[in-house]
């Protein structure tokens, strides 16, 4: 089987799908490895590693993508990327499948088994293929690392014969794999960490990181099947917003982390919260290029609104190119070792699987997925 690798071009995305070691375990498995020249850069690999590896070095992305059995990467393909592959080539990368009509109709066109690493399900057995999990944690520590930047003083309290300094006040809102971590990581800075989130089973986990639980009472919350927070009434969000109102007024800086899978997150942040805020503190939000938790966060930048500034950023992982690199190339490779046959020599699309069929978002000219397929349905009749 022949798999690809191109370079990624979305611009600020230094990741790479694969490093030089998992380009050695595909080859080991018996895979013909191609790599668009430059590929690894962003993340500090050279085209010698690749070789080294056992891989082919390709300059012609059109030859690229035209010639692939099985093409892995990390950013969705545009739609004359689609239009390059031969039918029945299989892509898996990140696809955002509930808001990409336009991307799973020219799959499906194509005739390309679509693979989404956004829908990998959340089970004991899948973990090691997990990406969003992986790359939210590198996420988590990164947002704490530009919140200090930011900040006009330090984490710590800090004694000294000039005077004590105290330590600065963090608020984490959503306390999933990313908000977890950046509690984790401001706990280690040594500030004092106060964390909520819907779901009050993670209260435990939140207390067992040293950080303290607000408890707001929302009524009927709780988790999806898949592990992610079920969305808020209208009500039960502005019941949130007020409870968080003075904790938010009196910390230095405020991470929000809630995330609403397949749908526009809630905005949990008003504009009159941070008017309350003291000139100086910083509010990250990690939900800015989905809609944003925050009013006034700008997606892919950095503004300031009487005196507080607010870091919409995104793309957080990237910001640790390697490591993201080594994590995701990871869970890339395991989801590919767990369905390759050995006798083929090559990655099987298997319907009886417990994990695949509900990664697969087109497959033969159709769409496979059900949730995927109904919405589209669902479009087409309103």
């Amino acid at each position: 089987m022949r798999i690809a690798i191109p370079r990624e071009l979305q611009p600020g995305e230094n990741r790479v799908p694969v490093t030089p070691d998992v380009a050695k375990k595909l080859v080991r498995m018996g895979a013909e490895l191609l790599v668009e020249a430059s590929m690894g850069v962003g993340a500090g690999f050279t085209d010698a590693e690749y070789t080294e590896a056992g891989a082919t070095i390709v300059a012609d992305r059109k030859e690229l993508f035209s010639s692939a059995d099985l093409l892995l990467r990390l950013n969705k393909p545009s739609v004359d990327e689609i239009e390059l592959m031969q039918r029945g080539c299989i892509h898996i990368s990140y696809l955002d499948p509930f808001n990409e009509r336009e991307l799973i109709d020219a799959f499906k066109a194509a005739g390309v088994t679509s693979i989404s690493m956004e829908m990998i399900p959340r089970t004991t057995r899948s973990q090691k293929m997990d990406a969003l999990s992986s790359q939210a944690n590198l996420a988590g520590y990164v947002m704490v690392m530009k919140a200090a930047n930011h900040l006009p003083r330090i984490f710590p309290m800090m004694m000294t014969p000039a005077g004590t300094l105290k330590p600065a006040n963090v608020f984490v809102i959503g306390a999933g794999v990313a908000g977890l971590q950046a509690i984790a990581t401001a706990k280690r800075l040594g500030a004092k960490v106060t964390a909520f989130d819907t779901r009050p089973v993670v209260a435990e986990q939140v207390q067992s990181l040293g950080a303290k639980f607000l408890e707001i009472d929302l009524g009927e919350t709780g988790e999806t099947a898949g592990g992610y927070a079920k969305e808020l009434t209208p009500e039960q969000v502005e019941i949130q917003r007020q409870a968080q109102k003075d904790i938010i007024a009196k910390s230095d800086v405020v991470i929000t982390t809630a995330q609403v899978f397949g749908r526009k997150p809630p905005v949990l942040v008003t504009q009159d919260m941070i008017e309350g805020m003291q000139p100086g503190s910083v509010i990250v939000d990690m939900a800015a290029e989905t809609g944003g938790n925050v009013e006034g966060s700008r997606p892919g930048d950095v503004v300031e609104w009487c005196g507080v500034t607010i870091i919409g950023t995104g793309n957080w992982a990237s910001e640790v190119a390697r490591d993201a690199s080594q994590m995701y190339s990871s869970n890339l490779f395991n989801l590919v070792e767990d369905n390759w046959c050995e006798e083929k020599k090559a990655f099987e699309v298997n319907f009886e699987d417990d994990i695949l069929p509900g990664c697969i978002i087109t497959h033969d000219g159709e769409v496979t997925n059900e949730t995927i397929k109904n919405i589209m349905e669902g479009e087409a009749q309103s």
